[in-house]
């Protein structure tokens, strides 16, 4: 097993995958790490749609004008979804689940990417919450928060540099303004 520390550091982005499938095993392992993610006072209330038609992945890559295009290219994309009137945190629920879901890809050797669909859209003013509900039939009372695309890593990524942490950023007991 990968220490999360390794993990942490190894863990980017990938929007270029190969064309090979991701077996059963590791989708029930994503799933399952989004499932065990912690929520606000244990309510669990996110919803997850997995998405491995290849025309409705094209579809979600035309969701928003910019930086969605990688979706079409993915094995398997999960948008994860959020009722605002059920739980006031579905938003941070929702992004917990997301993170941890990559960082289980990782650790399957699975590339990544987190695409921002809440507060998104096209040009002509329609949101990209929209265009997904009208192809996954989502119900009103959800929200798309984003939509997390999977496959295998087409492209080898540096791991995160660790003199390039901005260490600066950290304050103790009190924010220091520099």
């Amino acid at each position: 097993m990968t220490q999360f520390k390794d993990l942490v550091q190894q863990r980017r982005s990938h929007r270029k995958f190969t064309n090979e499938e991701i077996d059963e095993e590791s989708v029930r392992l994503i799933l399952r790490a989004a499932l065990m993610s912690p929520t606000s006072k244990g309510q669990r209330a996110w919803q997850f749609v997995v998405v491995e038609d290849k025309s409705d992945l094209e579809k979600l890559s035309d969701a928003k004008d910019m930086g969605a295009q990688l979706i079409k290219g993915a094995a398997m994309a999960v948008v994860v979804l959020g009722n605002a009137l059920q739980n006031d945190c579905w938003v941070e629920d929702g992004s917990i689940a997301a993170i941890s879901m990559q960082y289980q890809a990782e650790e399957l050797g699975l590339g990544s990417c987190w695409v921002q669909m809440r507060g998104r859209g096209l040009s002509d003013g329609t949101s990209a919450d929209t265009v997904i509900r009208g192809i996954l039939d989502i119900p009103d009372d959800l929200s798309v928060l984003c939509v997390v695309a999977f496959g295998h890593k087409a492209d080898e990524r540096k791991p995160q540099n660790e003199d390039r942490l901005k260490w600066e950023n950290v304050h103790l007991n009190k924010f220091v303004s520099l």
